[in-house]
Order: structure tokens, then sequence, then C-alpha cells
């Protein structure tokens, strides 16, 4: 009987090449499954430090067209700064002062609207015997909580300044940071883009990176411009139909509408729920009661599924199921503030991921070597890969 063929030098050469990309290849799985498996805890631990630096960076990159539209009209960069801070300091402001003062004293008079609440609730409730027991026994809670410890009244806050003030010291140092950040981001923003752009070995790579940087700024301002203008419409118009029938403090809820509104699918939800809420605490019929939220939720039907399409169009489109996990993600990492951030987020790493190119994870897994165990297979790849080299 023949002697089976002895492998040759090149068959050992072969194999030795599969191990050590199979080795290679699940190394490499093994570190990055630990990298993104760790960032996520990273991010939530450290979120005193993370949380103010990137929601700075977020809201600095939106508001560089104002810059260079300043820097345009010969105006220094410190000064543009400047008055770019300035001028969002004052928004923020204002809507505080629209937004958290009346929500100061509809919160303060909830505990003594529990017998309203329930009355208008009681129709509905005779229909659901076992909700009933639920929700009493939840109003009785709450409304034995102010009976066994008063608490003296306190004043709302009147300023950005006085509620981080009087709020942990901790949210005082890390407004003040954000506002540094965004400051200094904005005086160097034009020096640092002609210096990541300049030091560019290649020709080539210089206009890749201009090209990205002004896409980041180009889709981030754009989307946060667009959908500003559209949500402060939207709160108007919700604002209009509850003044209509004699809702009180209705810039103040359609300030509300407009801020929760930049939480896609679950903003509005809460928005309608906290209206039904207030409309409860208002009104003695609930089908009154609860127009403010039929106000709100009709309105923004009409702005999510019209409005919105055809302004924004399929340039700023993203997957329905990106924006989830981004929000679903960020909100677990830094809770609301996350989900705020979580749309420009997603826009910012999709434009930079689109330049640089997608990981091929299929590619990697099925093709490189790690879950490969044909040598055959493998050789005739490196095979392929000896004469291209």
């Amino acid at each position: 009987m023949p002697d089976a063929p002895q492998p040759t030098t090149s068959d050992d050469t072969h194999i030795e090449v599969l191990r050590r990309d199979r080795l290679l290849a699940g190394l490499t799985l093994i570190a990055g499954v630990g990298l993104v498996i760790a960032i996520p805890f990273a991010l939530q631990a450290g979120s005193s430090f993370f949380l103010p630096t990137t929601a700075a960076i977020v809201i600095a990159i939106a508001m560089v067209p104002m810059l260079e539209w300043m820097e345009r009209h010969r105006m220094p960069s410190g000064l543009s700064a400047l008055l770019c801070v300035l001028l969002f300091l004052a928004v923020v402001n204002a809507a505080l002062a629209s937004i958290v003062v009346p929500a100061w004293q509809w919160v303060r008079i909830l505990p003594e609207r529990i017998d309203q609440i329930q009355h208008n609730l009681s129709p509905l409730i005779d229909l659901y015997s076992n909700l009933e027991r639920f929700v009493n026994k939840t109003l009785r809670q709450m409304a034995a909580a102010p009976q066994r410890q008063q608490v003296a009244p306190v004043a709302p806050p009147r300023s950005i300044v006085e509620l981080f003030a009087t709020s942990a010291p901790s949210a005082f140092i890390e407004m003040f940071y954000a506002v540094l950040v965004i400051y200094f981001f904005l005086a160097g923003w034009t020096r640092t883009r002609r210096a990541a752009i300049t030091r560019r070995t290649s020709f080539g790579g210089a206009m890749a990176t201009a090209r990205v940087i002004q896409q980041v700024v180009d889709d981030t301002s754009a989307y946060l411009g667009t959908i500003t203008i559209i949500n402060i419409c939207l709160g108007l118009v919700v604002a209009g139909g509850l003044w209509a029938i004699d809702m009180p403090t209705p810039l103040m809820w359609g300030g509300l509408v407009a801020l929760l509104n930049y939480i896609p699918y679950l903003g509005p939800i809460l928005a309608a729920a906290l209206l039904a809420l207030g409309g409860l605490m208002t009104f003695n019929d609930i089908w009154l009661a609860l127009v403010p939220a039929a106000i709100m939720v009709g309105a923004h039907l009409i702005e999510a599924n019209a409005i919105t399409p055809l302004i924004v169009g399929h340039r700023l489109t993203i997957n329905p199921i990106l924006i989830l996990i981004s929000l679903s993600f960020w909100g677990w990492v830094w809770g609301t503030p996350g989900a705020l951030l979580a749309v420009p987020l997603l826009i910012i790493i999709q434009t930079i991921l689109d330049a640089a190119g997608r990981p091929d994870i299929a590619g990697f897994l099925f093709e490189h070597g790690t879950l490969v165990h044909d040598p055959g297979e493998l050789r005739m790849r490196t095979e392929r890969r000896d004469e291209v080299s």
C-alpha cells in the first residue's frame, strides 16, 4: 500500500498562516468585543466629565455656521465665540423662564388636585375594577405624603445660573465647564480646522479631511437648526390651541412640547401624557380634560408626517432602527440629557463612518480566518494575496 504523500513546505506554510490568522483574528475580535462592552460603562461612570463635554461639543458644532458668518464679516474669533456663547445662554435662560418657573407651580399644586384627577377619571376607572384599586392606592399614597411631612414652599429658579446654583455644586461646575468648552471650541475652530487639513501628507487626505469636517458641521447644524424651528412652531401651535380652551400657562406647555419633541418617538408620548395630566388637574369634564392631549397628538401627527419630511427631505433621513438604538443607548448611559443628544450624536458618528468606511463585521468573521476551517480555501486566498503583492 503506497505511503501517504508527505506535506510539502508550502503546505506547512499555509497551515502556519491559517493558525496565525485565526489567532490574530480571534484576539482582535475578543479585544473589540471587550472594548465595545466597556465603553458604555466608562461613559456612565464618568458622566460628570463625558456628558458636559459631549453636549458642549455638539452645541458648539451646531453654532459653527454662525461663528463663520461673524468671522466673514471681519469679526475676531474670540469676540465671535463670545457672542455665540452669550446668545446660547440667553436662549437657554429664556426657555428656563418660560418652562421651568410655571412648571414648578404645577408641581406644587399637584397634591391639591389629586381629588379632582380621581373624580375626572372615575368614569373610566369604573370600567376597570382592578385598575381602580391600583390607582386609588397610588393616589392615597401621593395624597398622604404631604401630610406626613410638611415641606416649606421653595421659590422656583428664575435663571439658569440660579437653577444650577441651588442644585448640587457639581451641576454648577459642569455647566460652567460646558460653557468654557463651547467658547474655546468656537474660538479655536478656524485654527484647529486649518491645522487638521494642512497636516495631512497628501492632497487627497487633506481634501477628505476638509470634506468630512464640513459635512459633520453641515449635517449637525442643519438638523439641529431645522428641528429647532419646527419644534418652536409646533410648541406655538399647541400653545395657541391651549390658549383657545383657556388652559393655564399655555406658553409653558408649548415650550415643554417643543423641548420633548427633540426626543424621537418617546418625547411626544411623554408630552401628551403630561398634557393629559394637566388637563385632568384643570378641567372638571373628562372629555374636555383630554382635549389638551388631543391637540398635542393632532399637531404632532401633522408635523411628523407632513411638515418634517417636506422640510428635512432625504438628506438627513436616518434609519428608524438606528434612531431607536441610539435613543435607547444614550438614554441608558446619561438619562434624559443622553436622549436629547441621541440623534445629533448618531448624525455625527454616521457621517464620520460614511467618510472613513464602515467596518465589515461579516467579512471579518467569515472571510479572514476567524471561522474558516478549510486550509485549501485559505491557501487559495493566500496565493491570491501573494500574487497581488
